[in-house]
């Protein structure tokens, strides 16, 4: 015999949309992100390791200072970094984009109604808040790092060999700190969903134990029923054969009821 399920309230509610929090496409959306950070992270210690440096050269003549010269074009460490600042800059738009776009077609009565009392939503506020602000704050230094980088490494794609009075090079770790301040912002981005679908749960719970009280409380205001309306009222709601069977067996008694008494009139007669 195949075995038998109970089917829950769980599984007959609708699953989430593609565009809600919760969704396949927001945990897919979150995972990439975080990968894509990592791969910053990765080409950012990459640039840091291949950055270019410079060697000064003495002359030995009389009258003329010493040179600098780089020792490599700058090509690779320029490549990885501009990689790290695209791929790092679409990353937080789109899943920027994605969490407007689920905040704009979440429920809105249950957002609005919560009390501001309430102290998991003055957690949630406070906890969205930092999210928030630290995320940008690290994307944005994490950015300005990187074009620093660009636009020094930029500078000397050409000629990088011959020797030059003055040559400007990279400090060393400003690659690698500007992979941390990626890496940083990607996961407080993460945080900051983790924090809105668990905001959007407790405003529908909030909202289910809203609809049961108001369901009771309309209950236990309806005028009570009387006894035999309840009766047929509860038969109303059972299984038809069921009903028919009791239906039978009640005036079947009814019947042999009717007869005992008729026999026990015509014995007395």
């Amino acid at each position: 015999m195949p075995k038998r399920t109970a089917i829950t309230h769980a599984d007959l509610a609708p699953s989430p949309q593609g565009t809600e929090f919760g969704s396949k496409t927001g945990v897919v959306l979150i995972v990439s992100t975080i990968l894509c950070g990592l791969c910053c992270f990765i080409l950012c210690l990459i640039a840091e390791a291949t950055r270019s440096q410079m060697t000064w050269e003495s002359t030995h003549k009389k009258g003329e200072e010493n040179q600098c010269v780089y020792s490599g074009s700058g090509k690779l460490p320029l490549l990885c970094a501009a990689t790290a600042f695209v791929g790092l800059a679409v990353a937080m738009v789109i899943e920027h984009m994605y969490m407007l776009i689920a905040i704009s077609k979440s429920p809105p009565p249950a957002l609005v109604s919560w009390d501001p009392n309430y102290l998991p939503v003055k957690s949630l506020t406070w906890q969205a808040g930092f999210f928030f602000v630290t995320t940008w704050i690290c994307f944005a230094v994490g950015e300005i790092l990187l074009l620093i980088g660009l636009s020094v490494e930029s500078g000397h794609l050409k000629n990088w060999s011959r020797p030059r009075p003055n040559c400007l090079v990279i400090k060393q770790g400003l690659f690698s700190a500007a992979g941390v301040f990626a890496l940083l912002a990607v996961f407080l981005a993460a945080g900051l969903y983790l924090t809105a679908l668990r905001a959007q749960r407790i405003s529908q719970e909030q909202e289910h134990v809203r609809r049961e009280v108001l369901e009771a409380s309309a209950l236990y205001a309806s005028p009570p029923q009387s006894p035999r309306l309840s009766i047929i009222t509860t038969m109303a709601r059972e299984n038809p054969v069921r009903r028919e069977n009791q239906l039978e067996e009640q005036q079947q008694s009814t019947w042999a009821s009717s007869f005992a008494s008729f026999s026990k009139r015509s014995n007395l007669v």
